[in-house]
Parts: C-alpha cells; structure tokens; sequence
C-alpha cells in the first residue's frame, strides 16, 4: 500500500507547502483584516493559489474555471458590492442578526473538522489519482460527475449564485424620495443661501500664467482662492502669485534678460572683429 508522501515529488511537495503558506494566510486575513475591501482581496489571492493547486494536480477545467469564474467575476462582483454599498470597519464589528458569531465559530469548527479528516484519508489510505478520472478527458470527466451524480448540488450552487447577484443589486438599489434637483432650483438656493452668484472666476485670470495650479487675481491683486481645485489645495500643487512670489519672478526674468543682452552684444563685437 503506498501512501501520498510515496507519489509525490520534490518540486510538488515544495510547490504544496510554499503556496500552502500563502493560502493559509489569505485565509486568516480574510478572517482577520477590519476593512470588508481588503479581506476580499485576500480572499481573491486564497482563490488564485487554489487555482494553482488544481493546475498541478492535473484538473485544467477546474484551475481556469477557479480563475475566470470565481475569482475573475464572482469575487470581483462581491468586492464591487462592498466598494458600492460602503461597508466599513464600523460595519463589520456591528451584529446585524443574533448569534451568527457563534454560528460562524460553529461552521468553521466544522468545515475544520471536515477538512482534517479529508486530508488524514488521503494521507493513510491508497487512491487512484486523477488518472481514472481523466482517463476519457478531464472536461469530458468533470461534466460526467457534474450532470449526473452532483447535478442537484450544481443547480444549488447556481441558485445561490443568482441569489446573491440580486441582493447586491437590492443594497445598492436606492429609491428617490424627491425629483432631481433643476438646474433652476440649485440657482435659486444658491442665492437664497447668499452664496457666490456669479460664475467662479477660472485659474489665471489677471495672472502671469494660465496654468490650473495658479489662482486668478481679484482687482486689488489678491489671489481668490475659489479660482482653484481644493483636490490641488490640499495636496500643495498651487504656486505662489503672492507680490514677493511675484518681485522675485520678475528680478529672475529681469536678470536673464540682462545676461542675454550681454551675450549677444559680445557676439556682435567678436562678428565685427
């Protein structure tokens, strides 16, 4: 009786237990991490591994359709539903129904005890392999088992899957309550509110430059901070058009200025040499 140790080579065995690494810490920080966005992102890495695994084993249907599938649409279509409904770190720690903690811990406690036992069979007892399995075709195979022998489990899955997809669209569904706002309202709320009538005056106005990150000048030759993006306020992209910006701005142009005069009047007297 050979074990799965004896059929096993090098470069599998250290394939197993390098991604078994990386897998197994995908899996504890999908449990762990606070943020919804980044457990499903390692959730996605755990999903990519397992693809691998089934790549060496030999079930090519399986490793591409882990992939394209589920990690690929079903797992991007979870992380755009958290990313869309906005669940935070707050959210997670919130119990919305009684006892699923415990539930969780119960399930989990399970699958453990599932998982082990998999792997203890695996490991004491003889088996074929895939090389039975595949022996027609390893699609031809899968979709044998599937519509014949776990056709009811298939179906199943499938349902759950469709289920899912319209509860994502059900949260990120949001009913209005009042008709869009008119172009004509917001301008008359704008003025009841005593806000900036007027348009914005536009970067560049009455500057040196017409650059976005440059902001116009009122008549008394101050800057009117609206006239710039608060997205390039607050990352420190405005230059400076204050009058000592502008003096220094201006001996520069004025230095080279005078620096270019002298070497064209020294060309001219070397040419009349």
């Amino acid at each position: 009786m050979s074990t799965a140790s004896s059929l096993t080579s090098t470069g599998e065995a250290v394939q197993f237990w390098v991604l078994a690494v990386v897998a197994t810490g995908g899996a504890l920080a999908t449990v762990l991490m606070r943020r919804a966005v980044h457990s499903a992102l390692s959730l996605a890495g755990t999903m990519i591994v397992l693809a691998v695994f089934y790549l060496a084993n030999g079930a090519y249907f399986l490793g591409i359709a882990q992939i394209v599938v589920y990690t690929g649409a079903v797992m991007m279509l979870f992380l755009f539903v958290v990313m869309l409904v906005g669940v935070t770190a707050a959210d997670s720690l919130r119990e919305t129904i009684r006892g699923q903690r415990l539930l969780a811990g119960l399930c989990g406690l399970g699958f453990a005890v599932l998982l082990f036992a998999g792997i203890g069979n695996a490991a004491l007892h003889h088996f074929n392999g895939l090389g039975q399995a595949n022996s027609g075709g390893n699609v031809e195979g899968l979709a044998a088992l599937i519509f014949t022998r776990y056709v009811f489990a298939f179906e199943i899955t499938g349902a759950l899957l469709i289920t899912a997809a319209v509860g994502a669209m059900v949260l990120t569904h949001r009913e209005r309550t009042e008709p869009a706002p008119t172009q004509r309202r917001l301008s008359e709320e704008r003025v009841r509110k005593g806000e900036h009538i007027t348009p914005l005056p536009a970067p560049g106005t009455y500057a040196r430059h017409n650059a976005v990150d440059v902001p116009a000048l009122l008549p008394d030759g101050t800057p009117a901070e609206l006239s710039v993006s608060p997205t390039l306020r607050a990352r420190g992209q405005v230059r400076d058009v204050s009058e000592k910006a502008l003096e220094d701005l201006a001996a520069l142009e004025q230095g080279s200025r005078k620096y270019l005069a002298r070497g064209n009047g020294e060309r001219q007297k070397g040419a009349g040499r």
